[in-house]
């Protein structure tokens, strides 16, 4: 039988308003000590595969420090303390994009990195959508809305021009239970 493992100690090694980095030392199922296993600490956030009126998905362009790269992604962002899971994936896609959708279908929660982190990706699609408004980005946002038509969600895929890999998963998902068919 498995057995979750026990925190026989805990410390902050480093805190930030989007990370904390934990160092714990634990004590397996099968009784093994690991001195320190470090854990990822962020707030969870929100993406939407966002379908227009007239069958286009809505993507961004940024450019993702981590991987050196600009990259083509969904709209998302974090959900603010007081929000739910849909409210944050509505104000994300107002604000990145300025579109607006009547109808809205969760595609559940992911957890991105289980191991080490413990953040969770709501994933929502977004039917209908609107252009309504201009974007309104955050001072450290330079983002760009692409349109594509839903037929080439497999090439954007299957050409890595989409590698985020809960972004594909939400792709996956929303193709799955027919909510990207043109």
């Amino acid at each position: 039988d498995m057995k979750p493992w026990e925190v026989l100690a805990s410390r902050t090694l480093i805190e930030r308003r989007w990370l904390t980095v934990r160092e714990d030392r634990v004590r397996t199922g099968s009784g093994h000590v690991i001195e320190e296993f470090h854990v990822i600490e962020a707030p969870s956030w929100a993406c939407v595969c966002c379908v227009t009126a007239a069958s286009e998905l809505v993507l961004i362009e940024q450019y993702r420090h981590g991987r050196r790269a600009i990259t083509l992604e969904l709209p998302a962002g974090v959900i603010e303390a007081a929000e739910t899971p849909l409210a944050g994936a509505q104000r994300e896609l107002r604000e990145e994009t300025g579109f607006e959708a009547e109808r809205w279908v969760s595609l559940g929660t992911l957890t991105p990195e289980p191991a080490r982190g413990t953040n969770r990706a709501h994933l929502f699609v977004a039917l209908g959508a609107v252009q309504r408004h201009a974007q309104c980005l955050d001072a450290s946002e330079d983002v760009c809305v692409r349109r594509f038509p839903l037929g080439a969600v497999d090439e954007l895929i299957d050409s890595g021009r989409i590698e985020h890999a809960v972004h594909v998963a939400s792709l996956l998902l929303a193709a799955r239970r027919g909510l990207l068919a043109g």
